[in-house]
């Protein structure tokens, strides 16, 4: 869906015309667009209130008023803009509308933000509203909603929109990844994905790098996960450039287990069907990616992605196995259904070594843990650094992808210190705190050592990924598409 801006004294006439309304506020519709006085009097403007009406005016025939409550003025937040968006979207779409048209009344802009900040929450609300998950239906639909034109005024506001319009579509096409199903989505397909998006953007480079390299490279923890699977794995390395000179390096990791059976020490058969999911950090960075083709961060990224499967082979990992890291670092197995922290740890150091960035951040549908802990809306958080820590708070606030942070203490470095190996890849359950010493086991590859320290964030977004409550632009059992655009702004992407 394209989203574009126009001044309200040039809205179209479209299928359908929208008025963003505050409560106990007068709806602001077109000069040539005419609606019952019963239609507003039925409308009170409560947050979330549809009310459709029929457009009188004759030249107008056939067209459709649709009014949407934002609440009252001193509850207004960019959260709420966006729902609003996403629930005119999707209204539009059953009313089979091809083209709509939105009222954006200068007191909304004035309350939340400004001009920029009011037409990003609309667009890229309207877009991931709007988006569906068809891609594996013998006839998919096509949707009928091609595009939303934003009636506002104000400096920033066109801007503003096409912001919204690729956070949108970042968050869509990471979204798009995660609902594919596994034997659809393989590493192979991850680095495919990975090579479309360098091909888009001219400062955008992808480097895909098989097990020949893997092994070269000594990335034993990570190849130890993969070696039960058929599917080959794979480490897929993408790198941004600014225009400009770079304000610095940073590192985005994600976990690409395309799928998930839990090995040696598999899984429940029941919701196992989920763990296509377990690819989820994955899409975020390469949504990310995709969103920086049309937009602009003064920071150089990389985004690397341990691309694996974990299956029950007769190769695979076996409880009591040791097996050695990029570093030397030995980790006896103890879970094999931990193994995402194996193949990001290969990949925190592989970063390390080859990137040496100022920042890394990972993200993980590391742990069942954080889900017991924190539900299905808040992304366990664990920053080095209190300045990292506020800095992915404010994103998430900003965006509507909360973060939590998380403790972690020397102690819980401790609690994965092994008895057989440097290291042991799970830690007692009766020593409880399951994401944190995940946490912790992390730690001892992105951050030690001598020398220099990185500063380091990893996000624990298990409970996050899908299932989360609906939220109009985002909710149910499918992806979400979380921590695309919580790091397009933290990076502060224009």
């Amino acid at each position: 869906m394209r989203v574009t801006t126009t001044n309200p004294t040039r809205v179209p006439h479209c299928p359908v015309t929208i008025s963003f309304c505050l409560e106990g506020k007068r709806p602001e519709l077109p000069a040539a667009v005419k609606l019952a006085s019963g239609v507003r009097g039925d409308f009170s403007g409560k947050f979330r209130e549809v009310r459709l009406g029929d457009d009188l005016a004759p030249k107008n025939s056939g067209g459709r008023v649709m009014l949407v409550g934002l609440g009252k003025g001193q509850e207004l937040t960019t959260e709420r803009l966006r729902r609003a968006a996403a629930i005119a979207a999707k209204k539009a779409e059953k009313l089979g509308a091809a083209k709509a048209a939105a009222m954006v009344p200068a007191a909304v802009t004035k309350l939340c933000g400004g001009p920029g900040e009011v037409a990003t929450a609309l667009a890229e609300g309207a877009v991931m509203g709007a988006y569906r998950n068809t891609s594996s239906k013998s006839k998919p639909s096509k949707s009928k909603l091609r595009q939303l034109i934003l009636a506002g005024t104000g400096t920033g506001f066109g801007a503003g929109a096409k912001r919204g319009l690729a956070l949108g579509e970042a968050n869509c096409f990471a979204r798009e990844l995660q609902n594919a199903p596994a034997n659809l989505m393989t590493p192979r397909d991850l680095a495919k994905a990975a090579r479309s998006i360098a091909r888009k953007g001219d400062r955008i480079s992808a480097r895909i790098m098989d097990e020949k390299v893997l092994a070269k490279e000594k990335m034993g923890l990570f190849l130890s996960v993969s070696r039960g699977s058929v599917e080959p794995a794979r480490l897929i390395h993408l790198v941004y450039k600014p225009k400009g000179k770079s304000l610095g390096r940073i590192a985005l990791v994600g976990k690409g287990l395309t799928f998930d059976s839990g090995g040696i020490s598999i899984k429940p058969s029941g919701g196992m069907e989920d763990m296509r999911y377990d690819m989820s950090g994955s899409a975020a960075v390469l949504g990310v990616f995709e969103g920086l083709t049309s937009l602009d961060v003064k920071y150089e990224v990389h985004g690397l992605v341990v691309a694996c499967e974990n299956m029950p082979d007769g190769k695979a990992s076996k409880p009591g196995d040791v097996q050695t890291a990029m570093d030397g670092t030995t980790v006896e197995i103890i879970n094999t259904d931990a193994e995402g922290r194996l193949a990001l740890a290969d990949g925190l150091l592989y970063t390390r070594k080859h990137i040496k960035p100022d920042t890394i951040i990972d993200l993980a549908t590391l742990t069942g843990a954080v889900v017991m802990g924190l539900g299905h809306e808040l992304t366990g958080t664990y920053a080095s650094t209190p300045r990292l820590r506020d800095a992915l708070v404010a994103a998430g606030e900003e965006t509507g992808e909360l973060m939590w942070p998380m403790p972690l203490l020397d102690c819980h470095k401790e609690m994965v210190r092994g008895g057989y190996a440097d290291l042991t890849n799970s830690a007692p359950r009766a020593l409880g705190g399951g994401s944190i010493t995940a946490a912790a086991f992390l730690s001892h590859f992105a951050q030690g050592g001598s020398g220099p320290q990185p500063e380091w964030a990893h996000l624990d977004i298990a409970g996050t990924s899908w299932k989360t409550r609906s939220r109009d632009w985002v909710g149910g059992p499918h992806g979400t598409g979380v921590g695309t655009r919580m790091l397009l702004r933290y990076l502060g992407a224009r």
